[in-house]
């Protein structure tokens, strides 16, 4: 298929007034609540622990709590004994459909900032391991330099959790809490396992930085990336992944 870099979707908001109260109010209920979910069938029984505290969608019924977006890549991009990087996994979706599909011969890193969310995917992985889905679990942030950096946990849904030195969106309303957390660049992780084939990157407005430390990645694994990316960091990362020859499709628009 050739280099690719995929943005998804966005949600558009609802148009209902009385809306947003309910949704907060369900958001602090849900504040440390988790449950095991089972991906669709064709993930092989795989399981998710997944939060409303992360989501509210995780509370709806079949697969509609799941991005058919990261679901569809997985089934059309990785493949039997594929390494996958899952940066910014939240819950795991992603990473455990990745898992289910490149087997006990593939690889799957799941990089994950936030310490609670990073502890949903270590059940995750304990659900996952007798049927032999490799899962490695890995609590850093990614940016462009080794060090630390101010992590926010965001007062609305923890997948719209930010580091300091990005620009937070407007659906975190805010911080709860900020604690410091390790940052890796990507071209680090190379020198401690076998390259990607496939990464997928959801970073809230930390992608350019995760992309300045990525040179080798983009020049010598050369994975097929899959990557959400707002409005104030497109023009930025569509430059950087032009320049590395990567070709850009939107992931919007029908394959």
């Amino acid at each position: 298929a050739g280099d690719s870099f995929v943005s998804p979707a966005r949600l558009s908001p609802t148009g209902n007034r009385y809306m947003p109260n309910m949704r907060r109010i369900v958001e602090r209920l849900s504040r440390g609540r988790s449950f095991a979910r089972n991906l669709p069938s064709d993930f092989g029984g795989a399981r998710v622990v997944v939060s409303p505290d992360a989501a509210l969608k995780y509370l709806k019924p079949g697969e509609s709590a799941f991005s058919t977006d990261l679901l569809n890549f997985a089934r059309t991009f990785v493949s039997p004994g594929s390494t996958v990087w899952d940066i910014g996994a939240n819950v795991g979706v992603f990473t455990f459909a990745a898992a289910a599909k490149t087997g006990p011969t593939g690889n799957v890193l799941a990089v994950e900032a936030d310490r609670w969310l990073a502890g949903l995917l270590d059940r995750a992985e304990k659900l996952n391991r007798e049927a032999g889905l490799r899962v490695e679990v890995l609590a850093a942030a990614i940016s462009d330099k080794a060090g630390s950096v101010k992590f926010n946990v965001a007062e609305r849904g923890r997948a719209s959790n930010w580091i300091e030195s990005a620009s937070p969106r407007t659906t975190a309303g805010g911080s709860r809490s900020t604690r410091t957390v390790p940052t890796i660049p990507l071209d680090a992780l190379l020198d401690d396992g076998p390259w990607p084939d496939v990464v997928k990157m959801d970073i809230e407005g930390a992608e350019v930085l995760a992309l300045r430390g990525a040179n080798r990645l983009l020049a010598d694994a050369r994975p097929i990336i899959y990557i959400e990316v707002g409005d104030e960091q497109s023009a930025e990362v569509n430059a950087i992944l032009t320049d590395a020859d990567y070709h850009l499709f939107d992931g919007d628009v029908p394959r």
